[in-house]
C-alpha cells in the first residue's frame, strides 16, 4: 500500500450486535484491535446499531428491509438481538460520540452520520463490522459517494459465508476504495 497522507480519519464500527455474533468469530479480535488503536491515537470511533421500531414491524410495512425480511427476520429495537455484543458495548458507552441508530443497510440514510462526520472535519472513513456484503459495503460505498476516502477492512468484517464476504470485499475494491487488513490500517495510520 502506498504511503498514507495525513487525513482526519474515523473508525466506523458497523452493527456489532448480538444477532450477528456467529458472523464475528474471526473479525471481532481485529475490530477490537482497531478500536484500541484508534482510541490510543485519539482518532474518533463511531458505532452504528441497526433496528426497527414497533411501528416499522407492524403492517403495513413502510421499511423496505422489513418488507424484504419480514418482521420475524428483522431486528426489533430494544430486543436482546438488537443489543451491542458484550465485547463492543463497553467501547460504545465509553466513546464520546453517540451511537448512530439506523434502520436500513446504509448508515447515512435516515441518520445524522453525514453531519457528525462533517462537524468533525472527517476526510477518511475506515469501515469494519457486519455484514460485509450488506451494511458494511453499502455504508462504505455511500461514504465514498459522499466524497470521503473510504477503506473497508478485509479481516475486520464478517458475514454469513466466505463467498458473501469475498463478494462484498471484491466489489468494493474494484470501484470504491482500499480493502486493507487490520495490520495495514494500524501501520498506515501510525
Amino acid at each position: 500500500m502506498p504511503p498514507t497522507p495525513k487525513m482526519k480519519t474515523v473508525l466506523l464500527i458497523v452493527d456489532m450486535q448480538n444477532v450477528f455474533t456467529s458472523m464475528t468469530t474471526t473479525c471481532l479480535p481485529n475490530i477490537l484491535r482497531l478500536s484500541t488503536h484508534f482510541k490510543s491515537h485519539s482518532f474518533p470511533r463511531i458505532f452504528t446499531q441497526h433496528g426497527h421500531t414497533k411501528e416499522e414491524l407492524t403492517p403495513p410495512y413502510k421499511n423496505q428491509l422489513v418488507r424484504k425480511w419480514g418482521p420475524s427476520g428483522s431486528i426489533a429495537k430494544g430486543s436482546v438481538d438488537w443489543q451491542l455484543m458484550p465485547d463492543i458495548a463497553p467501547l460504545a458507552s465509553e466513546n464520546e460520540n453517540p451511537i448512530i441508530h439506523k434502520n436500513t443497510y446504509d448508515a447515512f440514510i435516515n441518520t445524522n452520520l453525514a453531519e457528525v462526520l462533517e462537524e468533525k472535519g472527517i476526510e477518511r472513513v475506515v469501515v469494519c463490522g457486519v455484514m460485509t456484503d450488506c451494511c458494511c459495503d453499502t455504508t462504505a460505498r455511500s461514504a465514498f459517494n459522499r466524497g470521503f476516502e473510504t477503506w473497508l477492512v478485509e479481516d475486520a468484517c464478517g458475514t454469513a459465508s466466505k463467498k458473501q464476504h469475498e463478494a462484498g470485499i471484491n466489489g468494493f475494491a474494484y470501484a470504491f476504495g482500499e480493502v486493507p487488513k487490520t495490520d495495514q490500517v494500524c501501520e498506515k495510520l501510525g
